[in-house]
């Protein structure tokens, strides 16, 4: 676990010099935790004409941010920064997790931008975890305070204890790089008078991540339970399960290729589908780079799988049992920028023993901020469905329809939402009230 360090004492130190603070632009592309967790770097509350910080990122503690790193002002639209602080991230090979940082400069600062890594270990509380990206933070605003303001309500300290210590190449790992998981979760219970709801779900994770492989191992368990009690009647009961395997093993063949092979089994009594185990070869092209992915991504994947499939009852194609082999092609993109997010596809499948069995899918979100304070969120999903091989002959019971017992038959599956949200009033966002 990286040393993290707990909150200091802010003291005034004046001879800190700006050349000291322009070094942190020569920071390493990469650094792990150790290396910066244990630099500090604080500061009175900032005055009105203090730096102006946005803050863009998914996982961030926003509140603690602010609360921690209190020597810049905070706005709430880009627009209105000099500084935009915009972080992604990524799981690690460790189960750890790597944060990006990049800091744009805006207006007078615009020539300053640069972007550097953070690693957080997987061990790391979540207080620990937040403590580490605070830390990043402030040394990628060393330049920009250098130039804004006044250094000497500033000190920067940094601790040796670490040093010395063997980075991950050059370490003996005795797992050999394979992370192991058992979780119990989502148990959820609801007792009425007349009526039990019961949900649970449980499994198990095996994970290998290195630079030529990435595999996975992966069971799991979901069981719902509804029981009404009714009077004079017997009592209405459903219990649907839904169990099942995972596991794939992808070979990187270089920045813009992969190939891997998939191998998946479920059982699902909502489904009609007593066993299904499938496996399936495939392969994968990124017209971009890989390490670009967690900002940029534009793939082709192509599937062939062979399954073999039995069935709780038999279908409306007179099957109890049989064997399928069917193709897939996705082809999508991944964007998130600071100016917002797109992320969008396409994806069609069909069997081959009768190509009208068949379906495809289109997909997008796109969430973009349109100017000063104005932001648009569309999202869509239409799915043509036309291989629906598992439906049961008969018509289904109103209770199975209630209570999502049985799959019915549709051509089509369509959801989409718009949203249109506009922001104004104070420029600033420094002030953190947590109660309730």
């Amino acid at each position: 676990m990286p040393y993290i360090p707990s909150r200091q004492r802010r003291t005034p130190c004046r001879i800190l010099c700006r050349l000291l603070l322009w070094g942190c632009l020569a920071l390493p592309a990469s650094l792990s935790a150790q290396d910066i967790s244990s630099d500090t770097l604080h500061a009175a509350l900032p005055a009105s004409n203090a730096l102006r910080v946005y803050l863009d990122c998914d996982r961030c503690d926003f509140n603690h941010i602010r609360s921690e790193i209190a020597f810049v002002n905070y706005v709430r639209d880009p627009e209105q920064a000099d500084v935009h602080v915009f972080i992604t991230d990524q799981r690690t090979g460790s189960n750890g997790r790597q944060y990006q940082l990049s800091f744009l400069g805006r207006g007078d600062y615009a020539s300053v931008e640069y972007t550097f890594e953070h690693t957080v270990d997987r061990n790391a509380t979540n207080d620990e975890a937040r403590e580490a990206v605070n830390s990043a933070i402030r040394l990628g605003l060393v330049p920009y305070v250098a130039q804004a303001q006044s250094i000497s309500g500033f000190s920067l300290d940094y601790s040796r204890e670490n040093q010395g210590t063997t980075g991950v190449n050059g370490s003996e790992d005795a797992w050999r790089h394979w992370i192991f998981t058992a979780y119990v979760g989502g148990i959820e219970l609801e007792k009425e008078s007349n009526r039990t709801v019961f949900d649970s779900r449980w499994g198990f994770f095996a994970d290998h991540v290195s630079e030529q492989w990435k595999i996975r191992l992966r069971s799991y368990f979901n069981y719902d339970l509804v029981k009404i009690k009714r009077e004079n009647r017997p009592d209405v009961r459903s219990g649907i399960s839904r169990h099942g395997f995972d596991s794939y093993a992808i070979r990187s063949l270089g920045p813009h290729w992969s190939v891997g092979l998939f191998g998946d089994y479920v059982t699902r009594n909502d489904r009609n589908l007593r066993h299904r185990f499938e496996v399936a070869p495939g392969i994968e092209y990124s017209v971009l780079p890989y390490e670009q992915a967690t900002r940029r991504a534009i793939t082709v994947v192509y599937r062939l799988g062979l399954a073999r499939v039995d069935y709780f009852e038999r279908t409306i194609f007179d099957q109890t049992r049989e064997t399928l082999l069917q193709q897939e092609l996705e082809a999508s993109v991944a964007i998130r920028q600071p100016w917002g997010d797109i992320y969008g596809g396409i994806e069609g499948s069909h069997y081959f023993h009768d190509a009208t069995k068949r379906s495809a899918e289109f997909f997008g979100v796109v969430s973009v901020r349109l100017l000063e304070g104005l932001s648009l969120r569309i999202q869509a999903d239409f799915e043509m469905i036309q291989d629906q091989l598992a439906l049961p002959v008969g018509t289904a019971s109103l209770q199975e329809i209630l209570l999502q017992q049985r799959e019915l038959a549709t051509d089509f599956e369509l959801s989409g939402s718009i949203a249109l949200s506009y922001t104004f009033g104070s420029d600033f966002a420094n002030i953190v009230n947590t109660r309730f």
